[in-house]
């Protein structure tokens, strides 16, 4: 198994392909076949092009705050591609790849960031939650979900997603506690991007590595080189088939790095050095996979140019659906809370819509 060759103690990093998207392990290439690969390709590019448009979005007051994704696409993207579609992915708020993989409308993740909680109201079918931007508090309600279905005999496994920040709270010990002590189909994604918005990761715990914080709670744990998708995806199609199995969790550290700021509310020029983001663009996983494809034969400059075109025009037109979409009312607030509203928020209901009438 992967996880009794890179062990997290002896700080051993599963990998792959190289940043130059050569192939390391030749033994560990996945090969999957070329219409994976390409779509995974693909849906990083969309998932940069929305990115950097909400960024744009943002500055344009036309989009609320926003947390840019640029760089760690195939932390998300990976783990994503190994789960099945009755699995439940569960996210923070910077995982955009692999929920476009998943097959969330991005259409949805615009509203969301424009402040409609209508992006919150994801179609029947789809195993996904909506964000939790509270820092951790979504592993224990994965722990839950893993665990009821776990009970249930349903077969499933629960994917969930975290930052380095998180590994500090309460929330993420409580989880990881309960996971390793029931056994839950979990398996825990900590998105190691070396930033908890201005914390550095040798800040947040003496451990040398995050992955290894999983032996302390009786399961596995893996560091894998957060980059390179394919890593990212074998360490997680390992980690899924065992959950499946009934063989406990597994905690997976994608060693990745934040390219953009925290937040578009953040600058990060303000605490991290130039030279290090020059080091880490040359990581870039886009650039890695699409080496690798072209060494293959399976991509050239004409069709990567395509697929960039598409996904331009893919973002703009999503843009559009966005923004055209029905605002939020003051009805809303009072709307949505109990199935049968009391009869006290009725009369508030009802009072604040003459307020906005102009009564008194």
């Amino acid at each position: 198994m992967l996880i009794d060759d890179y062990d997290p103690l002896k700080k051993r990093m599963l990998q792959v392909l190289d940043q130059d998207g050569e192939v390391v392990a030749p033994s560990l290439d996945p090969h999957l076949d070329t219409d994976i690969l390409t779509r995974a390709y693909r849906t990083m590019v969309l998932a940069r092009q929305i990115d950097e448009k909400a960024v744009i979005l943002q500055r344009q007051g036309r989009l609320g705050a926003y947390p840019p994704n640029k760089g760690q696409e195939a932390a998300s993207l990976g783990p994503a591609m190994a789960i099945g579609k009755d699995d439940w992915l569960v996210w923070a708020f910077r995982e955009l790849a692999g929920l476009l993989w998943k097959g969330l409308d991005p259409m949805r993740l615009y509203l969301y960031w424009m402040g409609n909680e209508e992006g919150s109201h994801y179609p029947p079918g789809l195993k996904v939650l909506p964000a939790v931007i509270p820092v951790g508090s979504q592993l224990p309600i994965a722990v839950g979900m893993a665990y009821a279905s776990m009970i249930r005999r349903e077969g499933t496994v629960t994917l969930s997603y975290c930052g380095d920040g998180a590994t500090s709270t309460g929330d993420f010990h409580e989880a990881l506690n309960s996971a390793g002590t029931f056994r839950t189909p979990n398996v825990f994604v900590i998105q190691n991007n070396q930033w908890a918005i201005s914390m550095p990761r040798q800040r947040q715990t003496a451990a040398p590595t995050l992955a290894q914080k999983a032996v302390a709670y009786g399961f596995q744990g893996i560091m894998v080189d957060g980059n390179d998708v394919l890593a990212m995806y074998i360490a997680a199609q390992e980690a899924v088939g065992r959950a499946r199995r009934g063989e406990g969790p597994t905690l997976i550290e994608a060693y990745t790095y934040r390219m953009g700021n925290h937040t578009t509310s953040d600058d990060a020029k303000k605490y991290r050095l130039e030279e290090e983001l020059k080091e880490w663009e040359m990581r870039d996983p886009l650039v890695r996979l699409k080496a690798y494809l072209m060494n293959k034969g399976m991509l050239d400059e004409g069709r990567e140019e395509a697929i960039l075109r598409e996904a331009k025009e893919e973002t703009e037109r999503i843009v559009v659906e966005a923004e055209s979409f029905p605002r939020p009312t003051t009805d809303d607030v009072f709307k949505h809370t109990y199935a049968q509203m009391p009869r006290t928020l009725s009369e508030q209901l009802e009072r604040s819509r003459q307020l906005e009438g102009g009564g008194r």
